[in-house]
């Protein structure tokens, strides 16, 4: 006869099955009780910080071409507690309530298809690249020879707010055009190349070096006032380029060497048009930073972070705090050896590498960190990785903040040494925005914040099959992009101030 079932193990079954569910019922609701707790402290220290920290609350507009003084504008306090705190309830929505994959993917994945641009894309590269050298000859031959007012500069406007406040702008809000521009690359085009392969071992710290060097060149030599300085920089710049791309060949060379090239990549990931199959698409901005081939080197998440870190560098010199520190630290160092000016140099130099050393350990850190805290097999590298993508939406915000308004006041200036470079008025028209610009720095810090807060979540659900462990794994990253950010505000809520004893 067939046997019949046990009742009393059934039961026990049934009783082990519902207790192993109510143990998983309480874990999920002490995860999210947990969850909110630590988002109610990020926000507490966010508001305490930024009360802390707005005592003078006034918005400067970024660097001047003569390191002057910022313009700065009255912000109530309650708009940077409002803004602040905004910012962290936003995060805490993405990281406790946006945990739908199909619909995080759907966002992502989501594109609308423009033009080709295989057929007219050659020429168009050729049109450019013949443009991009005109102007580069222009530009060191009218440094060289022309009027040594910075302002009615061919040289200077087209370096400063064309290649350094323009062109990025126009790379993350609308892509990327630089390989069509880009007038070294139509030089080495006419000359042979390729004669070394590129070390693999290098990856792309020569274009980490090459910007650090670039931005130091920029702070403590002339160059942004004194025309010939900046054309002997241009030719310098020049020379190892061309060298480099012949060498190892103009592929390998742009794409790993040239910090211009890397820095209008970088950036390109972040706009909303891309350029892929030779097919222009369509997507929404941001989308493309949860990519996990843009970032594959560590020398990759070094040169984001000094994308980072030159802008933070660049307005903190210019406000009084800043000026007033470097002040302290020279006097400081007055030993009886070595000039003021040497000494001065040092203390912006070291300030430079020691500034760049911590924001990168920090990144670095908050990946170890996110590894410890979710106990996966994936390495801290490749979690670090993954992420740095999002850093480049907070230096997008950065640098909107810090240069939209020098590219608004010098437009015309610009315009008229474009329409008679040889002859430009002896005072070019300049612009004074009205006093509300200034205050949208602030919303294009929060606004890359926020766009870094959502690549980072979607990256999380890319690379964690598990929700609660992709959630956990952001806490370490939103801390270091909070941070940044509450520097940054800071900076902005600072008076400006000139650079001392920089020529």
């Amino acid at each position: 006869m067939p046997s019949l079932p046990n009742s009393d193990t059934n039961t026990e079954t049934s009783e082990e099955e519902h207790t192993e569910s109510y143990s998983r019922s309480r874990l999920r609701n002490w995860v999210v009780s947990n969850t909110k707790l630590r988002l109610l402290i990020q926000f507490v220290t966010w508001v305490s910080i930024l009360t802390l920290f707005t005592e003078t609350v006034a918005a400067g507009n970024g660097m001047t071409l003569s390191k002057q003084p910022r313009d700065t504008l009255a912000v109530p306090r309650w708009l940077y507690l409002a803004t602040g705190g905004a910012t962290i309830g936003a995060s805490a929505l993405l990281a406790s309530f946006v945990t739908d994959r199909a619909f995080i993917r759907y966002l992502h994945n989501w594109s609308l298809p423009g033009p080709a641009v295989d057929d007219w894309w050659t020429p168009l590269r050729w049109i450019g690249h013949s443009l991009g050298i005109v102007v580069l000859g222009l530009a060191v031959y009218l440094g060289l020879t022309g009027p040594q007012l910075p302002t009615a500069s061919f040289t200077i406007l087209v370096t400063f707010v064309v290649v350094r406040a323009g062109l990025p702008m126009f790379t993350y809000l609308g892509g990327n055009i630089w390989p069509a521009l880009n007038p070294w690359r139509g030089i080495v085009s006419l000359f042979p190349s390729g004669y070394r392969s590129y070390p693999d071992a290098l990856g792309r710290w020569p274009a980490v070096g090459g910007l650090l060097l670039l931005v130091w060149t920029e702070v403590i030599f002339p160059v942004s006032t004194i025309p010939t300085v900046l054309s002997i920089a241009i030719l310098g710049y020049s020379a190892i380029t061309i060298a480099g791309a012949v060498l190892f060949g103009p592929d390998a060379w742009f794409e790993n060497g040239d910090p211009l090239s890397v820095l209008f990549r970088f950036f390109g990931a972040v706009a909303p048009v891309q350029r892929r199959d030779e097919t222009l698409t369509v997507k929404l901005p941001g989308s493309n930073l949860s990519d996990s081939e843009l970032i594959t080197d560590t020398s990759d998440i070094a040169f984001v972070i000094a994308l980072i870190w030159e802008l933070t560098y660049s307005g903190f010199i210019t406000t009084q705090t800043g000026a007033a520190t470097i002040e302290t630290l020279v006097n400081l160092t007055n030993i009886g050896v070595g000039a003021v000016q040497i000494r001065a140099v040092l203390v912006y130099t070291l300030l430079f590498a020691g500034g760049y050393v911590v924001f990168f350990a920090a990144y670095w850190y908050a990946g170890i960190r996110s590894r410890q805290r979710t106990g996966t097999y994936i390495t801290a590298q490749r979690i670090a990785f993954r992420f740095a993508p999002s850093l480049l939406a907070i230096a997008a915000g950065y640098h909107l903040a810090h240069y939209t308004g020098l590219a608004v006041s010098l437009s015309p200036a610009l315009g008229m040494a474009i329409v008679s470079p040889l002859s430009p008025p002896a005072n070019p028209l300049t612009l004074s925005p009205p006093g509300w610009f200034n205050g949208l720095s602030i919303a294009f810090v929060l606004i890359g914040h926020l766009l870094a807060i959502w690549a980072a979540h979607a990256t999380a659900y890319e690379l964690f099959s598990s929700r609660l462990v992709a959630i956990r794994s952001q806490y370490p990253f939103i801390a270091v992009m909070i941070g940044y950010t509450v520097i940054s505000l800071w900076i902005l809520s600072l008076p400006g101030g000139t650079p001392p004893y920089l020529p």
